[in-house]
């Protein structure tokens, strides 16, 4: 079998990597193999194709597939900046989309919860791809299951601590939700990037963005990894924390928010952490430009692999003054 192209169905192995065109053949994110066998496999990416928790714009539930187009570019090179192939010590796969039925909505949250679960029982970690925020209670409620309460590191421009109730489908209640059954240890939690009001903290060290532009990035990060020190970390990215000017592919956009290269370097400095977890969600591809938010979003992920990649031992080799 010649070695070039469909790698995402073709690839005989979880390490495998060869030659595509960026513009062509199957895609998958990362260009990795799709599979559900996950013996061996240190993370699978999980689509969860769901937006009807939204309470503005829709078309988030087109996110999975947006970002996986997204991440062409990104199998293609070593990753910068830390110069090595994430495949020398992580098996990465994409396992698909979670099967949802829209017209039973009560039946969602359980099917990514199930869904979710039986990934991580194969002793692999999670990579999510939303969907609306309102999928992270249940991704949080799997990986508690198993970790016990999370560090949580949210990034966003809402707090999503908005007046709940149990039987609500909505994405901006499920983070003061999640605290409050105690998925998540609120003293060892952060959030990032928030720009609206909420009358309650729910015990959150809250970093707004106003505080990151006057003080720093560096001096988020410091704070979040203080936070969390030892516990499991679960990270979650709503793009919308990104300026809308630097996406604008998404169904709350808020003026005032994080640069890119901001997100980015919150991200890459969460390396050694015991990071268990990540979703990356409310990319809403029919608002979006040129893949600008999708592609903001392929690469947060990808930089989140890296992290593990180095944990699991690929050296870096970076070329230039970083």
């Amino acid at each position: 079998m010649d070695k070039a192209g469909d790698a995402a169905f073709r690839g005989p192995g979880l390490r495998d990597r060869w030659p595509e065109m960026t513009y062509g053949g199957a895609l998958s994110f990362l260009r990795r193999r799709y599979t559900r066998d996950l013996a061996g496999v240190d993370v699978a990416v999980m689509g969860v194709p769901w937006d009807s928790a939204v309470t503005y714009r829709p078309g988030c539930r087109l996110g999975p597939r947006a970002i996986r187009a997204a991440s062409v570019q990104l199998a293609e090179l070593k990753a910068f900046p830390w110069g090595f192939s994430m495949l020398e010590s992580l098996a990465v796969v994409d396992w698909g989309d979670v099967m949802l039925d829209p017209h039973h909505p009560a039946s969602v949250a359980p099917a990514i919860r199930a869904a979710a679960e039986g990934i991580i029982a194969t002793g692999a970690r999670l990579l999510a791809f939303g969907g609306d925020h309102y999928v992270t209670w249940p991704l949080l409620a799997a990986h508690a299951a198993r970790h016990g309460p999370l560090a949580l590191i949210h990034v966003d421009a809402h707090g999503d601590l908005w007046p709940d109730d149990p039987g609500r489908i909505d994405h901006g209640t499920m983070m003061g939700r999640a605290v409050r059954e105690g998925l998540v240890d609120a003293a060892r939690s952060t959030q990032v990037g928030i720009r609206t009001f909420h009358d309650s903290d729910e015990g959150l060290e809250i970093l707004t963005a106003p505080w990151i532009h006057r003080n720093g990035i560096a001096a988020a990060v410091e704070i979040a990894r203080a936070r969390a020190g030892d516990a499991p970390v679960y990270l979650s990215f709503d793009i919308d924390a990104l300026d809308p000017a630097f996406a604008p592919g998404t169904g709350t956009p808020v003026p005032g928010g994080l640069a890119s290269w901001q997100a980015l370097e919150l991200v890459r400095g969460l390396g050694g952490l015991n990071l268990v977890g990540m979703d990356v969600v409310e990319v809403s591809p029919p608002f979006d430009h040129a893949e600008i938010t999708a592609l903001a979003a392929a690469t947060l992920a990808h930089d989140w692999l890296c992290l593990l990649a180095g944990a699991g031992g690929a050296a870096p080799r970076p070329v230039g003054r970083l």
